[in-house]
């Protein structure tokens, strides 16, 4: 029998990745370099308060490069086709010689705070594309299925060159008002057969469309398709349009066979070209912008509150008298405000 050799390999020290300037992060982005794009996504959706400054620094030094892009969000239910069709659209405008980023947002599990971060799998054509660059999110269960720092993922994509940003959205059930509040255009993708579809569809959703897209209606289902269309026009004439200047259209396309999707997009063209010539479309971003600061101070407060020392020393208190009836949501509400300083607000 031959002995078993046991051969030990020697391991060098971990080499740690350089940690870069503030300078570094932009320059790096204003040349279009895809490594630094990706690290600088990460410094952005970094949580640690000791990146967090540094990503802020970078923001605002490329803030002047960015906002030329045309932000469109695009959502639907699960199963509707919008990986596919992202990735189709996204082929079609890098044949038209534009740059285009796909921020697409994955679910993350409320159990395990774990993501699939598949799209780059699922869009194996778009990203091997020069001028494409995918960057797949984890949600991390923010309401309207896109990630906090999903806007500022954007500034570093314009600041970078990228003339489209798509922003792909979970698309289950959330409410999607948040994504539309950080685009220039919301595309909401449907399925053929409106019927019970139309029923189950939220109003709010119908509400912020500036276009529905019928997908999935080639052959055999483009029957179905066109009915299921007129239903969707038949609900969006019952509905005040987002702009004054802009009446939401209904298109049959499908992702899958590239059908229809070009003009699709000049529709998307049309309404970027119309908005921009009334001015409404720099209102609508500087309206975005402000909401988007308060969003931020909302969610910086309920942090502080919550990691509050003297909060953080009642809650087991509070949160046991409540589970044994000796006390109301109201008042524990009142003593965790109390704790953070905050008296007689309720």
């Amino acid at each position: 029998m031959n002995d078993i050799v046991n051969h030990s390999v020697k391991k060098g020290p971990v080499r740690r990745r350089k940690q870069l300037s503030v300078d570094e992060y932009v320059e790096g982005v204003l040349a279009g370099d895809r490594t630094m794009i990706g690290r600088t996504i990460s410094l952005v959706e970094s949580t640690s308060p000791k990146y967090r400054k540094m990503a802020q620094e970078v923001l605002l030094k490329l803030l002047p490069h960015s906002g030329k892009a045309h932000r469109v969000g695009i959502t639907g239910v699960p199963g509707v086709g919008k990986s596919t069709t992202i990735e189709a659209l996204g082929c079609n405008l890098c044949d038209a010689g534009l740059r285009v980023a796909v921020l697409a947002v994955d679910p993350t599990s409320s159990v395990s705070g774990g993501s699939i971060l598949g799209d780059k799998t699922r869009m194996n054509n778009l990203a091997i594309q020069e001028n494409a660059f995918i960057r797949p999110s984890p949600s991390s269960c923010t309401l309207g299925g896109v990630t906090k720092m999903t806007r500022e993922t954007m500034i570093v994509c314009e600041a970078a060159g990228y003339d489209v940003v798509l922003v792909e959205t979970v698309g289950v059930g959330q409410s999607e008002t948040v994504v539309a509040d950080m685009v220039d255009f919301f595309l909401v993708l449907m399925l053929p057969g409106a019927g019970d579809e139309l029923q189950g569809i939220k109003k709010g959703v119908l509400e912020l469309a500036d276009m529905i897209a019928v997908n999935k209606s080639d052959a055999p289902n483009e029957k179905r398709a066109k009915m299921a269309a007129r239903e969707y026009k038949n609900a969006l004439h019952i509905m005040k349009p987002q702009s004054p200047n802009w009446s939401p259209p209904v298109v049959c396309i499908s992702g899958l066979s590239n059908m229809n999707l070009d003009e699709m997009w000049e529709k998307v063209a049309e309404h970027r070209e119309k908005l921009s010539t009334t001015g409404e479309l720099k209102e609508k971003r500087t309206e975005q912008q402000f909401r988007w600061m308060w969003a931020m101070v909302e969610d910086r407060l309920m942090e502080a509150l919550k990691t509050h020392p003297e909060v953080m020393g009642q809650l087991d208190g509070i949160h046991d008298a409540i589970t044994e009836d000796k006390l109301t949501a109201t008042v524990g509400a009142q003593r965790i405000l109390d704790a953070f300083g905050l008296t007689d607000t309720l």
